[in-house]
């Protein structure tokens, strides 16, 4: 759940938003479509087939639109922060700046849905060299930005503990739709990658994260093909139905401290 700044602050690094001066009116409009409309459609998706999202949460988007907030929290769903506005990049950030960041990050998810906030997706994906230990000292346990692995891991931080949870980068709506790849490619994929790890996963769990944007994956054309994919892989037995919030704390509780162990002994 993203909200761009329609005038973004200037940012001198990097380049890849907008494609034209600001204000990008194509690239603004779109991601708000996903906000008024998609949005919508894509939860009468969800809510058909009784799955509780993990949002990558710009937290801008509680104050711009209410209702969205509403509809999740109703629900349940759990977040983990995208930043304040998907416009602000960390790597523009001072290690001060950066801590100041964590903390209005947790307390606007604390104010608007009453939740502690455990993960981080960087804004953009832009983390700082100081982005993982400044997380840990913040109190959070995972953090999205590394897609190395189909499992969570242990990283090291200062203090604190920390987790890379699996974040599906290759497999993502946006990735797909910004090379022009046809949906119903993106739609067999999902399910290609779906059947190995569930087979892996008969002996050793793994991490299935399905990375949705919905001005993308809720697009009229698009909708029966987001239903498709998701009744698919929850037509499976054995299929643990859940939050990055719920799988990080389920690694902390029975494998943190095993696979840190191993980890000092193999050194």
């Amino acid at each position: 759940m993203e909200h761009y700044e329609f005038l973004p602050q200037a940012d001198h690094t990097r380049n890849q938003w907008p494609r034209t001066p600001h204000p990008d009116v194509a690239s603004y409009s779109h991601r708000d479509y996903g906000n008024r409309v998609a949005f919508w459609r894509m939860l009468e998706v969800m809510d058909h087939h009784k799955v509780r999202c993990t949002v990558s949460l710009n937290a801008a988007v509680m104050d711009h639109f209410p209702e969205i907030r509403d509809a999740m929290v109703n629900r349940d769903w759990d977040y983990m922060s995208h930043g304040i506005y998907n416009t602000r990049y960390l790597n523009q950030m001072s290690v001060q700046e950066e801590r100041a960041f964590y903390q209005e990050c947790i307390s606007s998810l604390k104010k608007h849905t009453g939740k502690q906030l455990k993960g981080m997706l960087t804004p953009a994906v832009s983390p700082t060299s100081n982005s993982s230990d400044l997380m840990a000292e913040a109190g959070l346990i995972y953090h999205a930005d590394w897609f190395c692995d189909d499992q969570p891991f242990p990283l090291s931080v200062k203090s604190g503990r920390l987790i890379s949870i699996p974040y599906a980068i290759d497999l993502n709506d946006g990735t797909f739709n910004r090379f022009g790849c046809p949906p119903e490619y993106w739609a067999q994929c999902i399910k290609d990658q779906f059947d190995i790890l569930y087979e892996e996963g008969a002996n050793n769990g793994m991490v299935m994260c399905v990375s949705l944007h919905p001005y993308i994956c809720a697009h009229p054309s698009r909708i029966k093909l987001l239903d498709d994919v998701i009744g698919y892989m929850l037509s499976h037995s054995q299929v643990w139905q859940t939050t990055g919030d719920d799988i990080a704390q389920y690694y902390m509780d029975n494998y943190y401290e095993k696979v840190t162990k191993f980890l000092k002994t193999e050194q």
